[in-house]
């Protein structure tokens, strides 16, 4: 079952790679997985552009397995699962991106199961 370690907030790429490499030195994971910002109807814009180059960056402090997972309708689920449990205000605020990369990281734990 995928949960979050831990949310990261953008403030600057120093202090983001900073604690990624935290991160990754305790954890020491064999594969990451990001997600893939593609358009609904599957196009790949600048935002996917802006992924592959974060995954540049993290392969100068990470040299294990990077995976790409389509990330569309992440947020929605997270919203959803927020609302079922009744997580409301800056709670709610507080976990909804590491709601949704647990949906990321969930996709893809059951796409290789089932493979």
């Amino acid at each position: 079952m995928a949960q979050g370690v831990k949310t990261i907030k953008n403030t600057s790429k120093k202090i983001l790679f900073s604690e990624l490499k935290e991160i990754i030195d305790e954890y020491k994971p064999e594969k990451i997985v990001i997600g893939l910002p593609k358009n609904m109807d599957g196009s790949e814009g600048f935002r996917v552009d802006a992924t592959h180059k974060f995954a540049d960056k993290l392969k100068e402090i990470y040299n294990g397995e990077i995976i790409f997972w389509d990330e569309r309708l992440s947020s929605m689920g997270a919203s959803r699962y927020l609302n079922e449990t009744n997580t409301r205000g800056q709670k709610r605020k507080n976990v909804l991106d590491t709601v949704a990369a647990c949906i990321i990281l969930e996709g893809y734990l059951n796409s290789i199961k089932n493979n």
